[in-house]
């Protein structure tokens, strides 16, 4: 078949198919988010348009908005349909390298498509080409090697044939998937080759599920049976895996306290007696209480991030792993006795036929959460002047129900929603805490409402999240696409600001009282009609008895379609506190006695930390 490299890789996108998780089938690449320019509007777009019926191209208002709502898509569809972004070259592109931080940090499969220089040369240079002195073969795009999973440049139409399964095999594999990149210059996209029609036959990719080595299962048998608290964590890769049931079956049937990771949160009913809670800083003091008298530690599809481990201080200093990962990178870390396997095969394999933790120790999970149900209830109660972040959530989660997703990315809502939400259905939240990306929130629920049928779309984020990257809202208005935004206004990057002053820092560029300006009263932003003007229905909220109301009316909203956006004034230095330590870095000298108090603190801490990181 005759065909432009760019009509060769919209032809080859839209035979991929995938099998769902409830085993159907579905478009792999559901959706690309697109904002064209000089470097794809004419090869790659022509190709788009082409196939628009196959396809759908959604418009995208930035660049990296875009990208991460193609991550949220496929975060939103537990990792079997990934999402597609593409732009023009230069600036366009590297708008899309954060997006790709944060589909590697979380192991989510992306696939970018930026334009790029003519390999021929001979307009050189080309508008927003840089031309780095020392290497005539670097673009811009080579920004994205350190951050996707496979990178490759196309400059030649045959080396598809070549590149196309490969791109593949890295979307596709539980333990390799991340972003990928195809660099495209604009020249070799509108070159045509006799491409092999095979090339373009459908192909599904089901699920991969690498069983575990025998001997391995041994080692982590025998470290298992051994144990009189173990304490199983389960991570995103038992969502990914959709192994959340074979997991609460392993506990049950061992009898096994559960904690929950950030990607693994909601996969386990909250009101299960086993259900110890979110482990961690963010997480609560009853997962934490019994990770630290747990002497060994199942964690299953988790890469352990340091709010999960709190810095390592979480857990005993002797504590043992095992870990069942599809990742061996992830597998082996902190000399774990490692599985690599799929979460479901690793747990189903695991010979613990007649091994069973004692019960006074498994007990401990409903008790400790008892506890700290109790005290989120109080929280949720507040009553103060302005209401807390945890009576926002309080009233979110009360009036969603099992088939409502919520997302959240940056800031302290992560602290909230982890901590503090009641799960109101499996694998129904969002909290990007992998990169942390401020912005994601308004973006990755563009994503996510694309990819939902049924069930609202709920993203909570602060007034500092929102001026960062809101343009999305636009797109997904104009897209039809609704859902609802609250806007948290704190007046600041509040989360900093505790971060900075709890550490014996003064206040200084977080809250708008102690930012620089030349105006003895500079303004604040007008949320409700900015929003408006993005094309969002808008409620206001004075108090939590408004805020119950407008967002009831903000979900019909987002149920015709129209994204609704919530603001609500919240108050800014109350948090949810799960009593977790996290190393952060204190400086050994300063100018301030508060800090030099805060450096010994930290010293003091680094002893609770696993023993040779001591």
């Amino acid at each position: 078949m005759r065909l432009t490299t760019a009509q060769a890789l919209v032809r080859w996108l839209v035979a991929q198919r995938t099998e769902l998780l409830d085993g159907t089938e579905a478009p792999l690449f559901p959706a690309v988010y697109a904002i064209f320019g000089h470097g794809n509007v004419l090869s790659l777009g022509a190709a788009l348009e082409e196939f628009r019926d196959q396809i759908p191209v959604w418009r995208g208002h930035t660049e990296q908005g875009m990208a991460l709502a193609a991550v949220g898509y496929t975060k939103a569809t537990h990792r079997r349909q990934v999402g597609v972004a593409t732009s023009s070259i230069g600036p366009g592109a590297l708008n899309m390298v954060t997006a790709a931080g944060v589909a590697n940090a979380n192991r989510l499969p992306l696939l970018l498509l930026p334009g790029d220089t003519f390999v021929n040369r001979a307009p050189d240079p080309v508008l927003q080409q840089i031309e780095p002195f020392s290497d005539a073969t670097v673009s811009v795009n080579d920004a994205f090697r350190p951050v996707s999973r496979y990178f490759d440049r196309i400059t030649r139409p045959e080396q598809l044939i070549a590149t196309l399964p490969q791109v593949a095999r890295v979307l596709t594999d539980p333990g390799e998937c991340g972003p990928v990149t195809l660099a495209l210059p604009q020249d070799v996209q509108a070159e045509a080759f006799d491409f092999p029609s095979s090339l373009f036959e459908p192909v599904v990719h089901h699920v991969l599920r690498p069983r575990p080595d025998r001997r391995s299962l041994g080692r982590a048998a025998e470290v298992i049976r051994a144990s009189q608290k173990p304490l199983l964590v389960l991570g995103g890769g038992v969502r990914y895996s959709g192994a959340a049931q074979t997991a609460i079956e392993f506990a049950e049937r061992h009898n096994v306290p559960i904690a929950e990771t950030t990607a693994g949160r909601t996969l386990v009913p909250h009101t299960h007696p086993l259900h110890a809670g979110p482990l961690g800083i963010t997480g609560s003091a009853s997962a934490n209480a019994l990770a630290a008298e747990a002497d060994v530690v199942i964690a299953v599809g988790t890469r352990l991030q340091d709010f999960t481990t709190a810095s390592w201080s979480v857990f005993s200093p002797d504590v043992k792993l095992v870990t069942i990962n599809a990742a061996r990178f992830d597998a082996v870390k902190h000399g774990a006795v490692a599985v690599v396997a799929d979460a479901r095969e690793g747990l189903e394999e695991l010979p613990l036929v007649d091994w069973n933790a004692p019960q006074s120790w498994s007990a401990r999970a409903s008790s400790e959460l008892a506890k700290w149900d109790a005290h989120i209830t109080e929280l949720r109660s507040a009553g103060g002047p302005l209401p807390t972040y945890a009576e926002v959530v309080g009233v979110v989660n009360d009036i969603s129900g099992p088939d409502d997703y919520v997302m959240t990315a940056s800031g302290g809502l992560p602290g909230e929603l982890i901590g503090g939400w009641r799960a109101t259905g499996e694998s129904t939240m969002d909290v990007e805490y992998g990169f942390s990306c401020m912005g994601y929130e308004i973006a990755g629920a563009w994503g996510a409402a694309t990819a939902h049928t049924q069930g609202i779309v709920t993203t909570l984020l602060g007034d500092g999240s929102y001026l960062m990257l809101n343009s999305e809202l636009f797109s997904a208005a104009f897209a039809g696409h609704g859902f609802v935004a609250v806007v948290c206004d704190n007046d600041g990057y509040a989360v900093i600001d505790r971060l900075q002053r709890g550490q014996g820092g003064a206040g200084f560029n977080n809250m708008y009282s102690d930012v620089r300006s030349r105006l003895p009263e500079p303004p604040r932003v007008d949320f409700a009609t900015h929003a408006a003007g993005l094309g969002c229905a808008v409620l206001v909220a004075d108090s939590v008895a408004d805020l119950r109301a407008a967002y009831t009316k903000a979900r019909e909203h987002a149920q015709s379609g129209v994204p609704a956006v919530v603001v609500i004034k919240t108050h800014p230095s109350s948090w949810t506190e799960a009593g977790a330590w996290w190393e952060v870095g204190v400086p050994q000298v300063s100018h301030r006695p508060e800090i030099a108090a805060a450096r010994e603190e930290l010293d003091s801490a680094k002893t609770h930390q696993l023993r040779y990181l001591k």
